[in-house]
């Protein structure tokens, strides 16, 4: 970033009227000359790859079909006048309530003592009131000007809300995408989200004659700059992390590798080791080291000093050459690859696998690949919030149709993979409020430069998605629902999960929007008799990181899941216990590990290691 600092004074204000007027117009005009100039810079970066036709791409959302989607909520309630006029009515009755609080307040304060700054706030029974963080600042519901916004845009939100839950003969995916859509418009539309209508970045700007515009719209550039036509959202400081020096840290070596990932065996702990060792395989449209992030987070480095022989694929980052891979090159020159490794390092044949998410599902129909094959040579199967039934996918089904596939081949043809920055908006998108918006006040309308948190970090370090692997994924699984059906073809032979047999953890988080704890739970009675199904707290990212020393959070054991037990049911018949669910595990997949053996130095006797962990696949960006 430049080290010129824009034109702005020292002094802060307190909330009053004169804070809402500028103290220095020429200071102020040059700072806005300085917006103007940053902003030409940012559009200059938007139109270039546009200009050059390499971006065709519309984004997770198109807007032709959000128009289509949302014509079809408008065409329900404009085709009958009764309708019309009932919805009508709805949204002017909360406009005339908001208004009458309005006018009582004034007339309240007309004839009080206290100046009209210091007039009573809002009533509690205003929309949402002093739950929103959007609306945090006193001056949301203190000035009447501000709070007449706050309550309009809720009331109006709520209503379309509404509309879309009320609107007759639409089919769920319609109607949750029609949902989705209107969200997002809610999100985006909030007051909280342009200078002049929220009071404290209107602050800000009087206050330091517009520096915090040319701060951000600075960030704005740069970012759009980052993104190569795209918008690079900064969630956390860049500058603060470093993959091998802040996070992934946990001692190992990359002891073999191919076009398709690395394999990484973590240096050992302990004197004697499990003899059974561990293969992690994590989702390949994120980065492994979500469960290395630092010493205190690792999920790798715990299970290492629990006496693990720790093995992890860490995926290659793809670019054009990879656009033909499909799950059986991920099942074979990564799964099978990692065994065969495993092999020559340690000598074991047996392995104990774990799958985090996506790397659960191909871990999945791997097991199915293998057994068909006669392939015994995983033992267990611990999966992490994975879907293996799809039946009550996460909210990511929203962008799985016909129609949205046919564009999503179309915009990868030309490079032959699905940039980073595509799959990273689409899951920022299922959570904008938290996700998109907070960040681009902070960032762009106040200035501030996003804090140093390491999940941000890693949230932001993306990973592109090869062409063939990618469409595989989400037509197999989100659109059609092959694997629990027995329908899922690779290498030309049909998976059955039911041939599972080997014990299996299966591990739900309760809050997961992407993959669903009913989900995860309706996909146990697929894997086999012998599944052991955990529910954890909080979600995706959260709930599966939790060490035990942090003592957060509870999970739930119970029976095994039934065709004819609900979610419901076992989760009333579950019985809940405080803390991690990581020792709960290692109580079970110790006596499924073997004896001590003693420990094993990476790559062994017949593996020279190639470097040093996390390795280089890993660093590269998307």
């Amino acid at each position: 970033m430049a080290t010129n600092q824009p034109n702005g004074p020292d002094c802060s204000s307190s909330p009053s009227d004169d804070a809402y007027v500028v103290k220095d117009p020429e200071a102020f005009a040059r700072n806005m000359a300085r917006v103007v100039e940053h902003l030409g810079k940012a559009a200059s970066a938007w139109v270039e790859p546009r200009e050059k036709g390499e971006i065709v791409d519309e984004g997770p959302v198109g807007m032709t079909d959000m128009i289509a989607t949302l014509s079809k909520v408008t065409q329900f309630w404009l085709g009958d006048p009764a309708r019309t006029l009932e919805a009508q009515t709805q949204l002017f009755a909360g406009y005339f309530g908001i208004w009458g609080g309005i006018m009582s307040r004034m007339a309240s304060a007309a004839g009080s003592p206290l100046a009209p700054a210091e007039a009573a706030p809002a009533a509690a029974s205003s929309p949402a009131a002093g739950n929103d963080k959007r609306f945090r600042d006193e001056e949301w519901t203190r000035n009447l000007f501000f709070d007449l916004l706050r309550q309009v845009y809720l009331s109006t939100s709520q209503w379309a809300e509404g509309l879309v839950a009320r609107t007759e003969g639409l089919d769920p995916h319609t109607r949750d995408k029609a949902a989705f859509y209107v969200t997002q418009l809610s999100n985006a539309l909030s007051p909280s989200n342009f200078i002049l209508t929220n009071p404290e970045v209107y602050r800000e700007t009087v206050r330091t004659n517009g520096a915090n515009l040319v701060r951000g719209m600075q960030m704005f550039a740069e970012d759009m700059a980052a993104g190569h036509g795209d918008l690079k959202l900064r969630q956390a400081d860049p500058t603060r992390f470093q993959i091998g020096r802040d996070m992934a840290v946990t001692p190992g070596k990359v002891v073999a590798q191919n076009g398709i990932c690395q394999i990484l065996q973590y240096a050992p702990s302990t004197e004697t080791v499990l003899k059974r060792p561990l293969l992690i395989v994590p989702p390949w449209i994120n980065k492994f080291y979500i469960l290395d992030l630092n010493p205190e987070k690792s999920f790798i480095k715990w299970a290492v000093a629990a006496g693990h022989t720790v093995f992890v694929i860490s995926w290659v980052n793809p670019d054009e050459t990879h656009a033909a891979k499909d799950w059986q090159d991920y099942i074979h020159d990564g799964i099978l690859f990692g065994l065969s490794t495993i092999e020559k390092a340690t000598g074991e044949t047996d392995v104990n696998a774990v799958g985090y998410c996506v790397g659960g599902t191909l871990l999945a129909a791997a097991l199915a690949f293998l057994k068909g094959s006669g392939d015994e040579r995983i033992r267990s199967a611990t999966f992490l919030t994975t879907q293996v039934d799809f039946t009550h996918a996460g909210d990511l089904k929203i962008f799985v149709d016909e129609e949205q596939l046919a564009s999503l081949a179309t915009s990868m043809a030309t490079k032959g993979y699905l940039e980073g920055s595509r799959m990273a908006t689409a899951f920022n998108m299922l959570r904008s409020g938290e996700l998109i918006w907070p960040y681009f006040v902070d960032n762009y309308l106040k200035g501030k430069d996003p804090l140093p948190f390491d999940l941000l970090y890693w949230n932001a370090d993306s990973t592109r998605m090869p062409r063939a692997n990618h469409l595989f994924y989400l037509r197999n699984c989100y659109l059609e629902n092959r694997l629990s059906r027995g329908r899922m073809e690779i290498g030309g032979k049909l998976l059955d999960l039911s041939v599972i047999d080997i014990p299996i953890y299966n591990l739900a988080t309760r809050e997961d929007h992407i993959a669903p704890a009913l989900s995860v739970y309706v996909g146990s009675r697929h894997l086999g008799p012998n599944v052991t199904f955990v529910l954890t707290g909080s979600g995706h990212i959260s709930g599966v990181v939790n060490p035990p020393d942090r003592q957060k959070y509870q999970f739930w054991t119970g029976p095994v899941p039934a065709k004819d037990m609900s979610y419901e049911q076992w989760l009333s018949a579950a019985e809940e216990t405080k803390g991690s669910w990581w020792p709960h595990w290692q109580a079970w997949i110790a006596p499924l590990s073997g004896g001590q053996v003693k420990a094993r130095k990476p790559g062994g006797k017949k593996l020279k290691p190639i470097e040093d962990a996390p390795g280089s696949y890993v660093r590269v960006k998307a």
